[in-house]
């Protein structure tokens, strides 16, 4: 049986999920597995990164490879140490005697990690590597050394054995910028500009209209190769403005998305979060339209319960020419996060079927 060519595009958490979904249903259904991942982050170590040396941003790279991890012991601990944050110098330890580096710094509420503060709101114990996950700083000396995004990824997704390729939308970095209305609570009404991945991402006002700049970057040729020589494309879950939209706004990405012979799937997400407050389930799959009106879509996948009512998702996944999947895919704990292996159940199916 010939590999199912599958295509996930995305970045963050979001991405990380898709893949790691995949991944489990990989071995039944033989799947060749490429992410396709957003390059306009620009906050914590990505962000610092990103002005300091310039280049792509490595965070949602480093999470897409981090995902696709292969299994062996010592692939699996490669992993764990390009996930490994620079924890601060704890206060009152010289340098020169800091042998204990004192708690790991786990990743901030954000897309990546950022350096811890004191309590007086100052960085605490900070230096140049506090807050930098060390697969961060791999890939951005991958990159420099062989001089191309692509090369330092195929060679980073070795040293991690991983299971698929991982390959930027873009090889250079975009930013995001949206109009967001009542981003300023104290004028509700009053539309503004915000700029940046990361102020885009927690921003409390209601994102009104979304574009990259530069607004045409050129998109990552592998990528576009396997959009067209795809089987599968999956969009989402994922941060909708940041993570999943981005790739609609790059021309040559678009044009790909829309003639490919491809089949498309949506993975929508469990919950809103600060970027879509106000949007509805149904609004997610409008917004596809909104910027990419010629996307036509096969399959929505959702969880039944976080979907509540059907009616309007399946009114919206109809107007996009697809069918809504409704299955247990979040963890049982509550909390809204996918779960691989119920997610990966649920695409078994979805991605086996014959046309």
């Amino acid at each position: 049986m010939t590999a199912r060519r599958v295509v996930a595009f995305g970045g963050g958490h979001g991405l990380s999920a898709s893949l790691r979904a995949l991944r489990h249903c990989a071995p039944e259904l033989d799947l060749d597995i490429t992410a396709v991942v957003t390059v306009g982050d620009d906050g914590g170590s990505s962000g610092r990164l990103r002005a300091e040396r310039g280049g792509l941003p490595p965070g949602d790279l480093r999470q897409a490879l981090v995902a696709l991890a292969g299994d062996h012991p010592a692939t699996r601990r490669s992993a764990g140490l390009f996930q490994h944050r620079f924890a601060a110098v704890p206060e009152g330890v010289r340098r020169s005697d800091a042998t204990d580096p004192g708690p790991a710094v786990g990743d901030d509420p954000g897309r990546d990690g950022a350096a811890p503060r004191s309590a007086d709101g100052g960085l605490a114990g900070i230096d140049g590597l506090t807050g930098h996950a060390v697969g961060n700083l791999v890939l951005c000396g991958l990159m420099e050394l062989l001089g191309d995004p692509v090369a330092a990824l195929e060679h980073a997704g070795a040293m991690l054995g991983a299971v698929g390729r991982v390959l930027p939308m873009s090889r250079q970095p975009v930013g995001i910028e949206a109009r967001v209305r009542g981003a300023d609570p104290a004028a509700p009404d009053e539309v503004r500009t915000v700029s940046g991945q990361h102020q885009v991402a927690v921003t409390t006002g209601r994102v009104e209209s979304l574009r990259l700049t530069p607004s045409a970057p050129p998109a990552c040729a592998e990528a576009i190769e396997a959009i067209r020589a795809a089987d599968w494309l999956i969009f989402g879950p994922g941060s909708w403005y940041t993570s999943v939209l981005p790739h609609l706004l790059v021309p040559q990405l678009a044009d790909a998305i829309v003639s490919t012979s491809a089949r498309r799937l949506v993975t929508l997400n469990l919950a809103a979060e600060k970027e879509t407050l106000g949007l509805s389930v149904a609004d997610h799959l409008a917004a596809l339209h909104w910027y990419l009106p010629e996307l036509k879509v096969d399959l929505v996948l959702a969880d039944a319960k976080a979907v509540g009512d059907p009616e309007p998702v399946e009114r919206a996944a109809e107007s996009l020419g697809a069918r809504l999947v409704l299955a247990p895919v979040a963890v049982v704990d509550g909390t809204p996060r996918h779960d691989p292996a119920a997610l990966g159940a649920a695409l078994v199916p979805v991605l086996g079927a014959d046309r």
